[in-house]
């Protein structure tokens, strides 16, 4: 019989369908408020602060300062304290097979040298944007490539989400689970951009990378279409 990695017990010692609920709505958009998390739950406030109370005690959820309110008016009374997961929170969604993965990647390295590396990244992260159209000039293509980007990611494990910023748009990955491998191969982030990129016919700044250490990947999508030259498109 096949032993079952720490990650995978401890998840399901996580008690109950509520708590792992919770703590994914906080992977995918954190920091969220009680209230926030019991409207989307359709819960109580009440139930749903007895399991974040048990979740702080277990270490596995923390509180943070409340979000910045958009309409610059001030609330009445104390601020709602927000939660959002710790690093022990996040471990329990695993980052498995990444010492295979790792072994598998060093030997193509050193069997078929970087361009062997970076034509598997290429095709990885084609088979996760499979059957995604590109966006066309218009804003509302661009938006609507980014949402169906960041549903793709997230059926891959990277609790992608797609947010407003400024004049433009913002994709934060709230999850990487290859982010280990990632941070010692980077052509599979690189990858990732460059597919991103083609897609929205924009230009695209990654600003932050869990690979990097940073707690969430995002990448800024300015809405500024991309003047693809003739050699460009032919990959010449």
């Amino acid at each position: 019989m096949g032993s079952v990695s720490e990650s995978g017990t401890e998840m399901r010692n996580v008690e109950g369908d509520t708590r792992r609920h919770i703590m994914l709505i906080l992977l995918e958009r954190a920091p969220s408020t009680t209230a926030d998390i019991a409207e989307q739950l359709q819960l109580s406030t009440a139930g749903v602060r007895r399991h974040l109370d048990n979740l702080v005690e277990e270490n596995l959820v923390e509180a943070t300062k409340a979000r910045h309110n958009p309409g610059g008016q001030k609330a009445r009374g104390r601020p709602a304290k927000s939660f959002r997961l710790t690093d022990k929170g996040r471990s329990l969604f695993g980052h498995e097979y990444d010492t295979l993965a790792t072994s598998a990647l060093d030997a193509l390295r050193e069997i078929g040298g970087e361009g062997a590396v970076r034509e598997f990244a290429r095709r990885r992260i084609a088979t996760i944007v499979e059957g995604i159209t590109p966006a066309d000039v218009t804003e509302k293509s661009v938006e609507h490539t980014a949402r169906a980007l960041a549903e793709a990611f997230s059926r891959h494990g990277y609790a992608a989400t797609v947010d407003g910023a400024g004049a433009g748009l913002q994709i934060c990955q709230h999850h990487c689970p290859i982010s280990n491998v990632a941070s010692e191969f980077p052509e599979l982030c690189e990858a990732e951009h460059h597919a991103v990129s083609e897609l929205l016919g924009q230009h695209t700044q990654p600003l932050a990378t869990i690979a990097d250490g940073h707690g969430i990947c995002t990448t800024n999508i300015p809405l500024t279409p991309i003047t693809h030259t003739s050699d460009e498109r032919s990959g010449s």
